[in-house]
């Protein structure tokens, strides 16, 4: 990080941006004015996408064909990993069926 950086304001404009966004109006409740070791961490509009992709999730809304299988392989090859997987199922819910 550049000298003069103050990680702190800027963490405190992302949450003002985040609550914006989502409509909060509440107060941002501050219990101690520490400053914030650029050494532990990111802001998260600073956050490399090599991190985002190590420690974070892809959301997926699939479409009915491709197998989960399928829509993890394509990930693994549009981001460049190794490693990925899916949790749960990424089929959609199919109505249920009555015998009578």
């Amino acid at each position: 990080m550049e000298e003069g950086f103050d990680a702190t304001r800027e963490g405190e404009k992302f949450v003002e941006d985040v609550k914006r966004i989502c409509g909060n109006t509440s107060r941002l409740l501050k219990k101690f004015d520490e400053p914030t070791d650029p050494r532990h961490g990111f802001i998260p509009k600073m956050r490399p996408l090599d991190v985002y992709l190590r420690y974070g999730l892809v959301v997926v809304d699939k479409p009915p064909g491709p197998t989960s299988h399928e829509v993890v392989a394509w990930i693994k090859r549009m981001l460049g990993v190794e490693r990925a997987g899916h949790g749960g199922t990424l089929e959609p819910p199919r109505a249920p069926r009555y015998s009578g």
